[in-house]
């Protein structure tokens, strides 16, 4: 690097300090159990996605986390209804309790199911001064009808990326999932179960080690520079306003 001329003109300097590593070594915060949101992708009265998202749960409750699983029946399409719509509400209630999620979808036509879709599109990028997903951990897992696919759970992963979530590296494709759960609606010792086991185990991991450190890990230059802008703007035009009214008395900006 020594051959390189240091200077980045462009840079606001005092909005990109160096990286603190001190947050990571703080002592965690929080005590209680990781709120895991789970969502699943189909209404079907034998719906393997929610079959599997019943499974993931009781071993997100086995490996000390506390799971809630929204039923996505009766949620109106979005747009269709106003936010306060009391499905809605219940949605998005469940996303800002959620310090993490899993989503699970059928593959239909190649591509997630709509109904899981809904759900996602319901949930805001930005809430007043909040994002209502931005820093929680995000799991993903998919059904499939034949042999085994991916298309799905690469579509809700660029979903989470624009939604701002720590998806995790690992995730679940069950093939043929007619065949994986008994009649009781179990799922079946298999490598598929396995493989959830992993994902949930992984889930846990990492929003224990993310959640007192998710505004630390999200927070981002642009946003800072956008913010410190918008505080010039507001301070200079406080000052504007001083100085015009203190020449013309009572007199203020039109």
């Amino acid at each position: 690097m020594s051959d390189l001329e240091l200077t980045l003109p462009n840079i606001l300097s005092e909005a990109l300090p160096t990286p603190d590593t001190s947050a990571r070594r703080k002592p965690l915060q929080s005590l209680h159990k990781p709120r895991i949101l789970l969502l699943y992708g189909s209404v079907r009265s034998r719906s393997y996605s929610r079959l599997l998202t019943q499974e993931a749960a009781r071993l997100l409750e086995h490996l000390g986390a506390e799971p809630r699983i929204f039923n996505p029946s009766g949620l109106p399409l979005p747009d269709d209804a106003p936010d306060d719509h009391p499905r809605v509400q219940d949605l998005l209630e469940l996303v800002a309790w959620s310090e993490g999620q899993v989503w699970t979808s059928p593959e239909r036509h190649g591509a997630m199911s709509a109904i899981l879709k809904a759900q996602i599109d319901w949930i805001p990028l930005n809430s007043g001064a909040t994002r209502p997903t931005q820093g929680k951990t995000l799991a993903l897992m998919q059904v499939s009808g034949g042999s085994q696919s991916f298309n799905a759970v690469n579509q809700m992963r660029i979903l989470g990326r624009w939604m701002r979530m720590v998806t995790i590296p690992n995730q679940s494709s069950v093939a043929k999932a007619f065949q994986e759960f008994d009649d009781a609606g179990r799922m079946k010792p298999s490598a598929y179960y396995d493989r959830v086991v992993d994902v949930m185990e992984e889930l846990v991991k990492f929003t224990l080690l993310t959640r007192d450190v998710s505004d630390h890990l999200t927070d981002r230059y642009s946003e800072r520079v956008e913010t410190a802008a918008e505080l010039s703007a507001r301070v200079n035009l406080t000052r504007a306003v001083d100085v015009k009214g203190t020449l013309s008395g009572t007199q203020k900006l039109s």
